[in-house]
């Protein structure tokens, strides 16, 4: 009936589907969304059409995306322990540390536990990339982002 090609269709759907996502996901305001899609050349009829379109839906997008988030686990406690063998029957003067960690996750309403085990070493190299990690969160290209993110 439009005597287009299915690609164009496609693409189509695919480009608005993007447009309402993209816009939904940043609550942007009515004025940027008509910014952003009076660059795309088309009739003023049809930008104030898709502008109703994403003011009318842009909730219903929102509530839909934080369904289809993944849900991660989230920490509940934490036990550790540090065993040490001082010697065996072969060697009598070692010192071979090991560190278990038991981890309590809370996911979905259910409580799960992890044993990790490791030893000092790579347990420091670890805090080390943590603590890297949390201080880049405190730059403001970071801060950008995430508050972009919400």
């Amino acid at each position: 009936k439009l005597n287009i090609g299915v690609d164009a269709v496609q693409h189509g759907v695919e480009g608005l589907t993007y447009l309402l996502t993209e816009s939904s996901k940043l609550m942007i305001s009515d004025i940027d969304f008509q910014d952003s899609i009076h660059v795309l050349g088309f009739s003023d009829e049809l930008n104030k059409l898709l502008l109703q379109l994403y003011l009318d839906n842009r909730k219903e997008i929102r509530n839909i995306l934080g369904e289809l988030a993944p849900k991660l686990p989230s920490y509940h406690s934490l036990e550790w322990r540090l065993d040490v063998q001082l010697a065996s029957r072969s060697l009598r003067q070692q010192i071979k540390p090991a560190v278990t960690i038991k981890l309590h996750l809370n996911q979905n309403e259910h409580q799960t536990a992890q044993v990790l085990q490791t030893d000092p070493s790579t347990l420091l190299h670890l805090i080390q990339q943590l603590e890297q990690a949390l201080g880049e969160m405190k730059t403001n290209h970071c801060r950008r982002i995430v508050r972009n993110m919400k």
